[in-house]
């Protein structure tokens, strides 16, 4: 049987919060609970947005929650970070390319916007292939305009996959995604194409996230058979929300791990609140790491989104 492995790999855009410590502290202790091994990926593809002192401030954070991993970060080395990961990006992207599964599309933003197209139950927009049947000259004359973005072409098929979480997730390529982006039109890499060759170049074998990037595996599925490459198992995970339902954010600057150290002082009382909140643990009392890790169990997480009790966002 393969060995577990797990990883965590924040995008340093900001200082993490409440719900990125939640995510980190699952998928740690799925891994740890099973004597697995765990890694940290920094997914800084757009380095503009992504400086390196706050990817430094996420690892000073994790630390200080009592996070540990054997490989990665910046004690790993500059190919933790996805910033310097381009040319596996560029061997992915040229084994699609000999398949023909490959186009530039020219859409702008406001063109997509602004389109007839069909659009998911909860309105995301589904690309319309606008620019999929384009002639080598119509191509020419778009790219003196605009560098073109890449897409990737789905068949009308439909990905279904048993969740660790949320159980089973089917979902229709053509009708429910469309084809997607894996490149812009600035020539960084998107994210759909990046986390499968990463996850599958670091042997990573299961992947614990918020269950907002559910709709997302179906497309990363899809590349995983399209590269010859071996998926591994995913874990969405509830979000957590304030009392009212909003969903917690990077702008909700008083849940940063910043503020909470200041509050706290130690991480065991906001581990215990998470158990508590996440189901592991009947009370929000302080709690370790390494005590949850010992009858950690995924049957114990819920599957729908979790609200903070306002005692808790008031405390915090």
């Amino acid at each position: 049987m393969q060995p577990v492995c797990g990883r965590f790999a924040p995008t340093p855009s900001g200082r993490i919060h409440l719900g990125n410590i939640l995510c980190a502290m699952l998928s740690w202790l799925s891994v740890r609970s099973v004597g697995g091994r765990y890694l940290l990926r920094i997914e800084d593809l757009d380095a503009m947005r992504c400086p390196r002192s706050l990817a430094d401030l996420i690892e000073d954070d994790l630390h200080w929650f009592g996070i540990d991993w054997d490989d990665g970060g910046s004690t790993g080395g500059e190919q933790w970070y996805q910033s310097n990961r381009s040319g596996l990006y560029d061997i992915c992207y040229h084994q699609l390319e000999e398949q023909d599964l490959l186009y530039p599309c020219f859409c702008s933003r406001a063109e997509l916007h602004a389109a007839q197209a069909p659009h998911r139950s909860d309105g995301t927009y589904v690309y319309a292939g606008t620019c999929r049947s384009l002639t080598p000259e119509q191509i020419a004359e778009k790219r003196k305009r605009r560098p073109p973005a890449t897409r990737v072409k789905v068949p009308d098929r439909v990905v279904s996959f048993t969740d660790g979480c949320q159980g089973q997730y089917t979902e229709n390529l053509a009708k429910d995604c469309g084809d997607f982006i894996i490149r812009r039109s600035d020539g960084v890499y998107g994210y759909q194409l990046a986390v499968v060759a990463d996850d599958a170049a670091m042997g990573v074998t299961e992947v614990v996230r918020g269950r907002d990037l559910l709709e997302s595996t179906p497309r990363q599925l899809y590349l995983y058979e399209k590269l010859g490459l071996q998926a591994p198992v995913f874990y969405h995970i509830p979000l957590l929300t304030a009392p009212d339902g909003r969903r917690l954010s990077k702008r909700d600057g008083d849940l940063d791990l910043g503020v909470l150290r200041e509050k706290f002082g130690r991480p065991e009382p906001i581990i215990g609140m998470l158990a508590a909140a996440i189901g592991l643990r009947p009370t929000a009392q302080p709690v370790t790491l390494q005590e949850l890790a010992a009858d950690f169990s995924w049957d114990k997480v819920p599957k729908e989104d979790v609200a903070l009790p306002e005692e808790i966002l008031r405390k915090a």
